[in-house]
């Protein structure tokens, strides 16, 4: 019997069984994600084009601190991320001077009008999530470089701008859920032992992503991103979410290992530079099948530890669609 695309997703969530494991990729939208219109047309474009079970709408970081001042431009780099001009924080005082954003203004509004665009044209046949810079991931865009040494020697400044920055998520997160999304994709971009201690993340974030994912009640799909090596994935594999995403073929631990270590689905399986840009439709197949037989289909959704490249060929793509038919 085939699922819908919202049924195959809770039943991974609680690893019951699936006619096939669902699968989504996500890639960034340059130029086109600065407007809500275009970004709206770029998702549903390649959602028509590959059916994958879950659109996860992607607008730059530029999108959740721009109207803090930040500036930025699209370069040509090949993940569609942008380049960022001079720093709003400057001085520790800089930090006290945030204040929270009107998540209808600015980029924030373009991003809500794209989720109900998505929303208007998907209905109830095609979940979508939009994506969620933790606090301190936005922080760094606003900082850049002077991020950890502001950490240890201003940390009172810090959590003050952390305050600042969480309580325009939280605004945003409420003008979100009229537009119909599912939830929402929580980027952690310092959950990782090369960028601070355990202690350093529990201290500046536990609480806030937490405050964040209890925001989202009456949703039903959240996804946990732990973005780079060496991730503190124990830390966060007991957050109240749904799904947990990491570059599980490049770093600890694997699909197999974290199965025991975490009640939520697992999301990955795929490289995003060696296999998605650099491999063939036949190495996506088999690093496909490779992480639904470490798996067992269950509990498990097949996409790229990160966003995949703009430069990623149609047939990889398409490969990794095809690649859960074959299990189905």
């Amino acid at each position: 019997m085939t699922m819908s695309k919202r049924e195959r997703l809770e039943a991974s969530f609680s690893a019951a069984a699936v006619d096939r494991p669902p699968v989504a990729l996500w890639r960034h939208w340059p130029v086109d994600d600065q407007f809500g219109d275009e970004l709206a047309r770029a998702s549903l474009t390649f959602q028509d084009t590959f059916d994958f079970d879950v659109i996860k709408v992607t607008p730059s970081s530029n999108f959740c601190v721009a109207g803090y001042g930040a500036t930025s431009s699209w370069l040509g780099n090949l993940e569609g991320t942008r380049a960022w001009g001079p720093r709003i924080i400057q001085s520790p005082e800089d930090w006290y001077n945030l204040k929270p954003l009107d998540p209808r203004q600015g980029l924030l509004g373009e991003v809500i009008e794209a989720n109900r665009l998505i929303g208007q044209a998907v209905g109830e046949d095609v979940p979508f999530i939009q994506t969620v810079f933790n606090p301190l991931s936005q922080a760094k865009n606003l900082v850049g470089d002077r991020l950890l040494a502001d950490i240890r020697q201003h940390p009172d400044a810090v959590k003050a701008g952390l305050a600042t920055i969480t309580e325009s998520i939280l605004r945003f997160i409420e003008a979100l859920k009229p537009t119909g999304a599912a939830g929402i994709f929580l980027a952690l971009q310092h959950a990782s032992y090369d960028r601070l201690t355990e202690a350093e993340y529990r201290d500046l974030c536990y609480g806030l992503d937490l405050q964040i994912l209890a925001a989202t009640e009456g949703m039903w799909f959240n996804l946990i991103h732990l973005h780079g090596l060496n991730v503190m994935f124990d830390l966060v594999a007991g957050y109240p979410a749904h799904a947990l995403n990491w570059h599980d073929v490049e770093t600890p631990p694997s699909l197999a290992e974290a199965k025991s270590r975490t009640p939520m689905a697992l999301c990955g399986g795929l490289r995003q530079w060696e296999t998605m840009v650099r491999g063939t439709p036949a190495d996506v197949m088999a690093e496909a099948q490779a992480a639904i037989d470490a798996t067992e289909g269950r509990g498990f959704i097949l996409g790229t530890g990160c966003v995949t490249p703009i430069v990623a060929p149609t047939a990889n793509i398409l490969a990794a669609r095809k690649a859960v038919e074959a299990r189905a």
